[in-house]
């Protein structure tokens, strides 16, 4: 979503790097750069022109027009200048001390509520035992959708027993089964609007009443721009929003509402959704998307991603290929299912710190077709030749290019890697340094 804004300010920091000492003149000139940055990306030009003078005000000093890398200086007032902007630290969801803490989603129709609650249930299923509870029942095909996502993400799920089903009755039930089966936390799906009305409104504000939920979270689509700080004001006015979830983050829109909603609105921005996939919800942390926007890269959220996609089996397979000193086809395998697993690749690389400056990776086409392919090729051997590579001749050769729908060559040249893998893998292991080195379980 940042690209843009993220290429924008590449360009003037690094016009500023370039510089031996800054003049006002020069500060004024880049700040005029971020200025239009901010406004392109949409940010409403309230905040604009208050984070600007903000950070003018910091940055014309003579601690920084006098220092020795003032290119920097300015890079890191900004970037303390945006953490401010989103709101400095994350903010964690309230945990009731009397099981079980109830959280409300509301948001407007399309804005990835549904989906939403169940990733948030998932998100916390590691510590808790969460419930989804369908009360859409304006939508009928809202009840359908949270039952098979929750099953989906293997978490609980209680709905109505047939559309007519009165929704207080149902939200008393769900408490009530909730209590029963030792649930610690409820999330309520309610019915969202294409518009902010009366008659939704009202029947929220009912709602909130009778649940007193522990978090009223409004989800908002990162999409929206600046409609999502007016949908977000327009809610706050009637409920009594704890704090904001925003999805969708991973689109192609300009990503104004990330960047100013809480100074608009004064609310914390709680989570952000991150892609489709379940899995795909993360807390939201000013610090790192500052230094996601900035190029910076995110070594933490990667190492985040990484940790959650490797179970101790799979730790344990690859440390034992590792002591061995043989790296075989079924450990290449699981790498690549790792990788696919950490979601789209090129914002796997936005993750990397400097990779927007690395012109490869920047113009780099990922192509994850190559990755199914060579997933194939694998799968197509038996489990003799994943082992044993070595054995593969040419007529294995032709039947796992016949069975994988490849080409004799693609199986070339994964068998060709696979030996110039193997003599790096050996060279780790014949290093003193790295005996007993417990494997992160992840090429990266």
């Amino acid at each position: 979503m940042f690209d843009a804004l993220r290429e924008r300010l590449e360009t003037v920091f690094e016009n500023l790097r370039g510089k031996g000492k800054l003049t006002e003149e020069d500060v004024t000139n880049a700040l005029r750069e971020v200025r239009r940055a901010l406004l392109e990306a949409d940010v409403d030009y309230k905040v604009v022109k208050t984070f600007v003078a903000n950070v003018k005000e910091r940055a014309v000093g003579q601690e920084v027009l006098g220092s020795i890398t003032p290119g920097q200086q300015v890079i890191a007032i900004v970037y303390e200048a945006l953490v401010e902007l989103m709101g400095k630290e994350s903010s964690s969801l309230s945990i009731s001390s009397n099981p079980p803490s109830i959280y409300m989603m509301v948001g407007l129709q399309g804005s990835g509520k549904t989906t939403t609650a169940v990733k948030l249930a998932n998100l916390l299923k590691k510590g808790h035992k969460p419930m989804v509870v369908a009360c859409d029942l304006r939508r009928p095909a809202a009840v359908e959708q949270l039952r098979i996502l929750a099953s989906q993400a293997k978490v609980d799920f209680f709905g109505p027993e047939d559309i007519n089903t009165d929704l207080f009755v149902l939200v008393k039930n769900a408490l009530k089964h909730a209590r029963e089966h030792l649930i610690d936390v409820v999330i309520f799906d309610t019915a969202g609007r294409i518009q902010v009305d009366e008659e939704l409104m009202e029947e929220v504000e009912k709602l909130s009443e009778v649940l007193s939920p522990h978090e009223s979270l409004l989800v908002v689509d990162s999409m929206t721009g600046q409609e999502a700080v007016r949908v977000a004001s327009a809610f706050h006015q009637r409920l009594t929003i704890t704090g904001l979830i925003l999805s969708k983050l991973d689109g192609d829109a300009r990503g104004g509402a990330a960047l100013a909603i809480k100074e608009s609105t004064g609310l914390p921005v709680k989570f952000a959704g991150t892609g489709e996939g379940i899995s795909a919800l993360e807390t939201f942390d000013p610090r790192r998307m500052s230094q996601r926007i900035l190029g910076m890269g995110d070594v933490e959220g990667l190492a985040e991603k990484v940790k959650s996609i490797t179970s101790p089996e799979e730790v344990d397979k690859l440390s034992r290929s590792f002591k061995k000193n043989r790296l075989t086809m079924e450990d290449l395998l699981m790498q690549f299912e790792q990788i696919e697993k950490m979601g789209p690749l090129d914002k796997v690389i936005d993750m990397i710190p400097g990779a927007g400056k690395i012109r490869e990776l920047k113009n780099a086409d990922v192509d994850t077709r190559r990755i199914k392919q060579t997933k194939a090729i694998i799968q197509s051997m038996t489990v003799e030749e994943r082992r044993n590579p070595q054995i593969i001749k040419g007529s294995r050769r032709r039947r796992i290019a016949k069975g994988s729908g490849t080409s004799v060559q693609m199986v070339n040249q994964l068998l060709k890697q696979h030996i110039q893998m193997n003599k790096l893998w050996k060279q780790f292991g014949k290093n003193k340094k790295f005996k007993g080195m417990k494997m992160p379980g992840s090429l990266f």
